[in-house]
């Protein structure tokens, strides 16, 4: 499963202003990746179904040279690169079957997105995170949900959102741009046992739990995707409970919750609404 691209943080920095680099995986969620391949070939030596983090650049092949140098000096293990001479790299995501992109330009993750592919805007964040498991967390509406309940409450207000969601209660909540990457962690946790599993997922959503909880919850459990831990915050500030957490990367599409994160020190990534 083709997901991450990495950049070194000091290269990051040069690159990043200019849209050059696509993707900016920092070295923690790198490693963490890098332990869940290797429980997984521990349990199966034949498991096909693993991480691979790919580079995409609009740098030219001459200028990637600066880069593999980079990588390998920080020992980091990625053999698949692209260099793309200013090409959009959204055209190529398919054909290597990436199932994430993050990268540092908006205008590249927003392109993914217009095709299908899970994308998020990567905001760099020093920290420093456990690598015993890979900690991943999600917003619900507009990231793993689709965004119709932010429209009903922008048109019609808490009040109508309540009521829409009480009325369609049993009619699962339709899919988000992060809903098949969130899928795939899920089938890999299938494969551990409970006490030994490399991977928890948490569900971070503003939404309340009385009034708004149950049809995410019910959503969840049509989709037959297991969030370890999921926290219903109405509307209170994400930043407490993701430093308590200390995901390895925190996907949201609220700036201000954003903002919230890296004030904590937590690692985020920005999915856009709206992208044209």
């Amino acid at each position: 499963m083709r997901t991450f691209e990495l950049m070194p943080q000091r290269l990051d920095r040069v690159l990043k202003m200019e849209c050059k680099v696509e993707v900016i995986v920092n070295t923690q969620l790198k490693q963490a990746i890098q332990m869940v391949n290797n429980k997984l070939l521990a349990r199966d030596p034949e498991e096909k179904q693993l991480f691979e983090i790919m580079l995409l650049s609009t740098h030219s092949a001459e200028g990637g040279v600066r880069i593999i140098n980079s990588i390998n000096y920080y020992g980091l293990e990625i053999s698949k690169f692209c260099f793309l001479n200013g090409t959009d790299p959204s055209k190529y995501l398919h054909s290597h079957n990436v199932k994430l992109f993050l990268s540092a330009c908006e205008s590249a993750v927003c392109n993914a997105l217009k095709k299908g592919i899970p994308a998020a805007l990567m905001i760099h964040q020093q920290y420093q995170t456990a690598e015993s498991q890979l900690k991943v967390a999600f917003d619900g509406d507009s990231v793993l949900f689709s965004d119709e309940a932010d429209v009903v409450f922008r048109e019609k207000g808490l009040d109508g959102v309540i009521k829409y969601e009480k009325d369609l209660e049993h009619v699962p909540i339709g899919e988000g741009p992060l809903k098949e990457f969130a899928m795939i962690l899920g089938e890999m946790k299938k494969k551990f046992n409970p006490e030994n599993d490399p991977i928890c997922t948490y569900l971070v959503t503003a939404r309340s739990g009385n009034d708004l909880g149950i049809r995410a919850i019910k959503t969840l459990r049509d989709w037959g995707l297991k969030i370890d831990e999921a926290f219903f915050m109405a509307g209170a500030p994400k930043g407490p409970i993701l430093f308590h957490i200390q995901p390895h990367i925190f996907f949201d599409d609220n700036a201000r919750n954003i903002k919230g994160a890296r004030e904590y020190g937590i690692p985020s990534a920005f999915v856009p609404s709206g992208c044209e």
